[in-house]
């Protein structure tokens, strides 16, 4: 079956400026939807030079047309400890009574310069008490907690400093009692902590989202796209098959100029053993095929999913484009889970 993946004709919907904190980019946002009324926290920076990040609040009644709910930022880098601190990648669930949100987290916020091809330059910028190297501003992963999406606590990190460590996503419940959260670890460059394997997508358990288990393999890279390296999109959603879960990889395209591409498919894995993989597509579902896709103030070529929901049986994908703006694709769920299934494993 050929799967069509509709893009928002109003694309992107959400983009750069307006405020002091957001005039440089916005991208890579979690999404939820409840009540009829669609809440966004966007991940946005105010300039390059430093290239630091906040989470701002937005709402939705279709889920094109978003407003910011306040004028400052609701999460910033001081709120959890680092005043310099860039806020980076949420993604949320609710279980039970609690809105759950994992983000990606730099202690010091760096420089970038952008090539216009490629990956960007970065620097370490000068803050008081940084010792400027790298191994001490890694990506490590945090959680947040709410009971109205507004006041937001500190849970913890799930990461050390020494692992550099993204792409956290809670599953929307616990499973066999316990909490669930893919990430993707990686040994950094100047660190002691090696993998043998290419960063991949993997699993952790925790009782109280404060310690988890050690991760376990689920995926990893297996087909040219993915060549660089794959981590998980959007928070798993539960089907009659599965959790069908999106993912991005990153292929390299020309290495002299770090030129990458960031595409999205999608798996299935079990219900009650997520790292039992049912299906998965060996072909991406979207890709970089709109100018707002392929140029922008950072990465050029990135379609980067973050935020997904299921409004009346059709899913409204949010994603993140060349970390400068953010569009909305939709595709009915059951035509993606069929999509899904006809690559069984």
């Amino acid at each position: 079956m050929a799967l069509k993946i509709e893009k928002c004709s109003e694309n992107p919907v959400v983009a750069p400026g307006g405020l002091p904190w957001r005039m440089a980019a916005t991208m890579n946002p979690a999404v939820h939807y409840e009540g009829g009324k669609f809440t966004m926290f966007e991940r946005a920076a105010g300039s390059l030079h430093p290239f630091q990040c906040f989470l701002g609040m937005l709402e939705s009644e279709d889920g094109i047309h978003w407003e910011h709910k306040f004028d400052d930022p609701v999460i910033t880098g001081e709120m959890v400890g680092f005043k310099y601190g860039s806020v980076q990648d949420p993604r949320i669930v609710k279980i039970d009574d609690d809105y759950l949100m994992t983000f990606a987290f730099r202690p010091y916020s760096y420089d970038t310069n952008t090539t216009g091809v490629g990956v960007p330059n970065s620097f370490q910028h000068d803050y008081p008490g940084f010792s400027g190297e790298t191994k001490d501003n890694q990506s490590r992963s945090g959680i947040l907690r709410s009971k109205d999406m507004v006041d937001w606590e500190f849970v913890g990190w799930v990461t050390e400093g020494e692992i550099d460590d993204r792409n956290n996503i809670l599953f929307p419940e616990k499973i066999n009692g316990q909490y669930a959260m893919l990430r993707r670890p990686s040994g950094f460059v100047d660190t002691k902590v090696k993998f043998n394997e290419s960063p991949g997508i993997k699993i952790s358990y925790s009782d109280d989202l404060k310690s988890w288990s050690e991760p376990q393999t689920v995926i990893l890279p297996a087909y040219e796209w993915e060549g660089n390296r794959i981590g998980g999109s959007t928070p798993p959603i539960r089907t009659e098959h599965g959790w069908l879960t999106t993912y991005h990889g990153v292929e390299n395209e020309i290495l002299e100029l770090n030129r990458v591409c960031y595409r999205m498919s999608a798996m299935m894995l079990d219900i009650d053993d997520p790292t039992k993989v049912i299906a998965r597509c060996a072909t991406p579902l979207m890709e970089p095929e709109h100018y707002y896709e392929k140029v922008g103030h950072y990465i050029p070529n990135v379609v980067f999913p973050t935020g997904a929901v299921n409004v009346d049986g059709l899913l409204h994908i949010y994603y993140g484009c060349c970390d400068t703006a953010i569009g909305l694709a939709t595709v009915p769920l059951d035509a993606l889970v069929e999509h899904v299934m006809e690559n069984r494993l």
